[in-house]
Parts: C-alpha cells; structure tokens; sequence
C-alpha cells in the first residue's frame, strides 16, 4: 500500500452518483485502469430514480465525456459495458490487470469472486451513516427515522453494506433544506470520501484508519415507499427531523 492504486471502477450506465465520484477522484489525478459500465433495465430504472431523488441540482459530466477529457491529455482508459456486474460478465476483462482495488461508483449489490480479485480489496463509497442505516434510499430512512445524515467510505463484503469502514462524515443539516438537497449532498460527500480514501491510500494510512462497523439497531433498508416519503417530506416542511444543526 502507498503510491498511486491501479483500480477498476464499475458503475451502472451514466448514473449520477458514479458521474460524480469519477469527477471527484480524477481531480486528485487518481485515473482508473479500466470503466466498466452495466447496462441494464435495471440500472436504467435505479439511474432515474436517483435523478429524481436529487432534482434541481447540478450533475458532473457524463463518464463518456469525463473520459475523452482524460484522451484529450493522452490518457486513454479502456470503457467496457457489461449486462450485470457479475463475475461472469466482469472478471474476463480484469483477468490480466495486475489490481489493488477495485472502486464501486454506484453499482447493485456485488458479490462473489470479484471482491477478492484486487490485492488491497474492494471500496465503496454509501449516502448514509455505517452502520446506522444501511441499504437503499438512506437519506429518507435518515430523516424517517431520525438518525443523522451522511456518507461512508468502507469496504465491500459479501453482505449488504457491512465491510470495514475507512471513512464517515457526517452532513450538516439546517431547517429549509429538502430531501433532494439531501439526497445531492450525500451524493457529493460520498465522491468526496472516496477521494480522501485514495489518497489515504497513496500516503499509505489506511491500514491505521480501518475499523469494523459494528452494530446496528436497523437492518438494511429497502428502497423508501411513497407513504414513507410524505412522511419524510412533510417532517423536513415542518422542520421536525431531530438533528438541526441550526
């Protein structure tokens, strides 16, 4: 560990979340070997979703576009797309690269051999608090449930959000703000992390800053129904959610 990672970094088709972290980690110089997208009904359907989720609000470059910018400099990274992220579809494309990680910009839920191939293991970055809430739509289970509001950097194993954690940071959150705010913020802190943790990475800290999650008293949640939603709506317009910093 220390010095620059080779990594892969595997995202559902033009999802704004990935869009993001891809942004966020080339700012630092930190260039992936390899992109490898899935396109699917599925990942169309979750990509529209979280573009509903954060609406009014401003979305990085497409990773096409983000990429021939890299070409543009003379560096060329190879952009595959695969129908699932599994290790069927994926590992044909790793079997030769010589990986220390792998980086999830926004994927479904990946198990098996892909998360043991890279040397120094798999890294995600989650729109919550680990282990608080786990799962999908964390900002409105945060507010449903009054737990505070974050983002995760952590590593992957075969459950759902559980991996060690490498970072956690919580999002201040002052009376006005609405859940697609909410959801957007997470969304940039989450891209952030994932670029403190490569860097982390290249100074070699990450051995000193990794640490089980622990515990929960929620397990993972599912995506956040619509009566869930009102009522997450209607607590942030009548500022009832219990963690104001204001």
């Amino acid at each position: 560990m220390g010095g620059k990672p080779r990594f892969a970094y595997l995202l559902l088709k033009e999802h704004p979340y990935g869009r993001e972290m891809l942004r966020q980690i080339l700012s630092e110089g930190f260039v992936p070997s390899i992109v490898i997208t899935e396109n699917s009904a599925i990942g169309d359907e979750e990509r529209e979703k979280f573009l509903k989720r954060i609406e009014g609000n401003p979305i990085a470059p497409t990773i096409d576009s983000q990429l021939a910018e890299l070409s543009n400099q003379g560096v060329d990274v190879p952009h595959v797309e695969v129908p699932i992220h599994n290790s069927e579809e994926v590992m044909p494309h790793l079997a030769d690269m010589p990986l220390d990680l792998i980086v999830f910009g926004g994927t479904r839920i990946i198990r098996g051999e892909i998360l043991d191939y890279p040397k120094d293991g798999v890294v995600n970055s989650h729109p919550g608090l680990l282990p608080d809430c786990r799962g999908s739509a964390s900002p409105a289970w945060s507010v449903y449930h009054d737990i505070p509001i974050g983002s995760s950097t952590h590593f992957c194993d075969n459950g759902i959000d559980t991996g060690d954690l490498l970072l956690r940071r919580e999002v201040p959150v002052k009376r006005g703000v609405t859940y697609e705010d909410l959801c957007y913020e997470t969304l940039v802190l989450a891209g952030v992390l994932m670029k403190e943790a490569l860097m982390a990475y290249e100074a070699g800290h990450w051995d000193e800053m990794r640490h089980p999650q622990g515990e929960s008293e929620h397990s993972a949640f599912r995506n956040a129904p619509e009566d869930v939603l009102q009522i997450v709506y209607r607590k942030l317009a009548e500022e009832k959610y219990a963690h104001y910093v204001d």
